[in-house]
């Protein structure tokens, strides 16, 4: 079902998914330390995404894989490690609705890294749209 045709759909699911994330996660800090939440998410997504790929049949040996996959995929785990913990960190301490618009910062900074390290060339028109969500990320950064 995953096609080059319907990366929008998948995308859309994504952002549903992690705006979820943020209304779901504020409720579930109350009382509890952003990092010991942390690990009960990543804990839970891990049961989840194993169930997930066990019952659909999409097991291989992992060990099979280039050790530059490897290094890649750790490097992106990693870092979204370090992206979770500041994000429930946060959360914790600030609104949702400020917290989530500033995280999206990510997409100016995703078209930025394409561009200097995997040589992506967005048109004008969308360099256009990048900035525009940078610009509103700093509207609501810095109101009073």
């Amino acid at each position: 079902m995953t096609t080059a045709t319907n990366w929008f759909f998948w995308a859309l699911l994504s952002a549903v998914f992690a705006a979820l994330t943020a209304v779901f996660a504020k409720v579930g800090l109350e009382g509890v330390d952003s990092d010991l939440a942390t690990l009960i998410r990543t804990t839970v997504i891990i049961v989840v995404l194993a169930g997930f790929v066990y019952f659909t049949g999409k097991w291989s040996n992992p060990f099979e894989l280039s050790s530059k996959t490897w290094l890649f995929l750790v490097l992106s785990a990693l870092a979204t490690g370090a992206s979770w913990i500041c994000y429930f960190r946060a959360l914790k301490i600030g609104d949702a609705s400020k917290v989530a618009p500033v995280d999206k910062l990510s997409l100016l900074l995703v078209a930025v890294f394409a561009f200097l390290f995997l040589h992506e060339r967005p048109s004008a028109r969308e360099w256009t749209g990048i900035l525009m969500v940078g610009a509103g990320v700093l509207v609501l950064a810095f109101k009073k």
